[in-house]
């Protein structure tokens, strides 16, 4: 006759691949119970952006069964491990944060936050996304019209809009379309702390945050305002683009923000018809970029009218065609990044902060 710590002992055997530990000792196992030769197990994954779900309770059924079990129930919930660098003052119901920047604009990082939001969030997290780029809003354009639209909540709390299931905020929601947005740095961070500290955000496994290209007034506010867990660099292959992404790169090493990893955006062009690909503006220059930083690459995302046609009517390629090749690529990235944070997360608070430190 076994009991729950035979049960325990014999799950060490069972490894999560992406932290390389024991599902027992990482706090996987919440709860056993023996109910004469059927054995319910409850295990709590760390996010629900999690691809080894499955496999994890196969390998959990397959060892309580070669114990001589007659069935094994297993029941699997999801709590997002935090990925701050430090206890959040603001947005304590987040628990990561993520941005997604770019070193220069034209290379499609609102697109690639937008997707990047909504992968994670047919994931099953629950996904918030921040437009920080203030003088260029374009994720209202991107998002179409809302389930349910921004507004002001009794005390003045700003409610922010819902769009395909993710809560969403922008300026553009509160400006004129046609009118031209001109603010001052200051300016700049105090509304960015508006939306940080007066939108009713809730609990949320990830914000993404689409910040303003370059190395401006908006990314040095953020990271003074709020633990970022890491950023996501976009850049398209050729030399210019990759020499700007550096230099970003350099401007959020200075304020302690980890790099998760490298994008590559306009990888290719295919020809809808022929197939024929065409590397427009070359190609790999985001992985050899991500191998000099000693960081991950997350992978490409080719030039294609459906994503910049989804983009103009509201309805982006995850949503738009959610089973094609290029959704297959954002949700593929949803889970990397995810995977990413965990290895972060699995340092601890020794965890060395800047950029190329981490691997």
């Amino acid at each position: 006759k076994w009991t729950e710590d035979d049960i325990r002992k014999s799950l060490q055997d069972v490894k999560e691949i992406v932290r390389d530990k024991d599902i027992v000792s990482l706090g996987i196992v919440k709860k056993i119970e023996i109910q004469g030769k059927n054995v319910v197990v409850a295990l709590e994954i760390p996010t629900p952006v999690y691809r080894e779900k499955k496999s994890l309770a196969d390998q959990v059924r397959k060892k309580i069964l070669s114990m001589g079990a007659d069935t094994v129930s297993i029941d699997i919930s999801s709590k997002t491990l935090p990925g701050h660098r430090g206890l959040a003052t603001r947005l304590s119901g987040v628990k990561n944060i993520i941005a997604v920047a770019a070193g220069k604009g034209g290379v499609g990082k609102s697109t690639v936050a937008t997707n990047l939001a909504l992968a994670l969030h047919l994931h099953g997290a629950k996904v918030g996304l921040l437009d920080a780029d203030i003088y260029g809003p374009s994720i209202p354009t991107m998002l179409g019209a809302p389930e349910v639209p921004a507004g002001l909540d009794v005390g003045q709390k700003i409610s922010p809009a819902i769009h395909h299931g993710i809560h969403v905020i922008s300026i553009g929601f509160f400006t004129d379309r046609e009118g031209a947005v001109i603010w001052r740095g200051p300016m700049i961070h105090k509304i960015l702390q508006q939306f940080l500290e007066d939108v009713e955000w809730g609990e949320l496994d990830y914000l993404v945050v689409d910040l303003p290209p370059g190395t401006g007034d908006a990314q040095l506010s953020l990271s003074q305002l709020i633990p970022i867990t890491g950023a996501v660099m976009v850049t398209t292959p050729q030399e210019v683009a990759l020499i700007d992404v550096e230099k970003a790169v350099g401007m959020f090493q200075k304020v302690e923000v980890p790099l998760l990893g490298v994008i590559e955006n306009m990888s290719y062009y295919s020809c809808p018809n022929c197939g024929h690909h065409d590397e427009i503006f070359s190609r790999g220059g985001g992985k050899t970029l991500a191998q000099s930083l000693g960081t991950e690459f997350f992978g490409e995302v080719p030039l294609d009218s459906r994503i910049r046609y989804g983009g103009d009517i509201g309805e982006p390629i995850v949503i738009g065609q959610r089973h094609g090749e290029h959704a297959k690529a954002f949700m593929e990235m949803g889970f990397l990044i995810a995977e990413r944070i965990l290895k972060m997360v699995s340092l601890g608070p020794k965890r060395p902060s800047g950029l190329v430190q981490i691997r």
